[in-house]
């Protein structure tokens, strides 16, 4: 029988779809327990949002966020690895969802919904989509009800992609937007994507809460735009204010790689490497499932490119 405002369990409710879920899933009438290490930094939502302090490797924190607790959402994922502070992909990604799920079975949940991303699996290239694939297979072998999501490039204001973006052109010297293609002069070779309204992953992840059509689904999740790195920084430069006689420039992947994680440089290895993978998918399961008409990329960036 599925669920209807049931307490859920939230992990990465600080982050830019956590916020979004967060938001959703409150409005949605459910009630949010929401693990964070900063109490300060969660928004006022009244009596449906409380607060455990604490992370992933606490375990008297899990323990306190799934007492009651009916269901898992589970965003908690990094980008970049900073070794020094404890987080690297294998002990985000994999460590902290095994002692998640651990701590979940033994609080008796019956369903998790889960973050993961678009290329994830077992022959990966890139360290963040195998321990992504880690992760997954964790949570199936769990025997929770769950629901996977696999984001392509999710997008927003608030997102770090989309800020990076603008302060490439905006803030930062050069003032270009790079992009990695193979080839000497890097001029082509890129992957295609399919960027994904930040909002439209909220909805979902809010709706399989109760939706048990979805148990047991693993749901690669686009938008309905299929396009080249090119093409989506010619997007953001036509609606981002005063970029639109900034260069798009093409970085040899060699290069791209020598550089990657040096000072300065905002993207490591792993991101060039996915970056010449396509990152796209069929959408018709995820519109039929959940009932939605996911948005295009232009149509978003429309309404809140002249605010980056």
């Amino acid at each position: 029988m599925a669920l209807s405002n049931v307490c859920v369990a939230l992990t990465g409710a600080t982050g830019f779809v956590g916020a979004s879920v967060l938001e959703r899933l409150i409005g949605a009438g459910h009630t949010v327990r929401a693990l964070v290490r900063d109490r300060s930094r969660l928004p006022s939502m009244g009596k449906g949002l409380s607060a455990v302090q604490g992370d992933l490797f606490d375990r008297p924190a899990l323990a306190e966020l799934l007492r009651g607790a009916q269901a898992v959402v589970h965003l908690v994922g990094i980008i970049m690895e900073k070794p020094s502070r404890g987080q690297t992909f294998e002990r985000i990604h994999v460590q902290a969802t095994q002692n998640l799920l651990a701590a979940a079975k033994e609080a008796g949940i019956q369903r998790w919904i889960h973050m993961s991303a678009i290329g994830a699996r077992p022959e990966a290239q890139a360290t963040y989509h195998l321990t992504k694939w880690e992760a997954e297979q964790a949570v199936r072998a769990s025997g929770l009800g769950y629901t996977i999501f696999r984001p392509s490039l999710i997008h927003g204001p608030r997102g770090e992609f989309m800020q990076m973006v603008r302060d490439f052109w905006c803030k930062r010297f050069p003032p270009f937007v790079p992009y990695f293609g193979k080839g000497p002069l890097g001029r082509g070779g890129a992957g295609k994507l399919q960027p994904v309204w930040v909002e439209d992953v909220a909805t979902c992840f809010t709706a399989a809460v109760t939706n048990d059509r979805t148990i047991g689904e693993t749901y690669p999740m686009g938008g309905p735009d299929e396009m080249t790195w090119p093409q989506l920084y010619q997007t953001c430069r036509e609606y981002f204010p005063g970029a639109r006689s900034k260069p798009i420039v093409a970085v040899p992947v060699w290069y791209a790689k020598m550089i990657a994680g040096l000072p300065g440089v905002p993207f490591n290895a792993d991101q060039v490497i996915m970056s010449q993978e396509n990152a796209t998918c069929r959408i018709e399961k995820v519109e039929t499932d959940f009932g939605v008409k996911l948005a295009g990329f232009e149509e978003k960036v429309a309404e809140y490119g002249g605010r980056m």
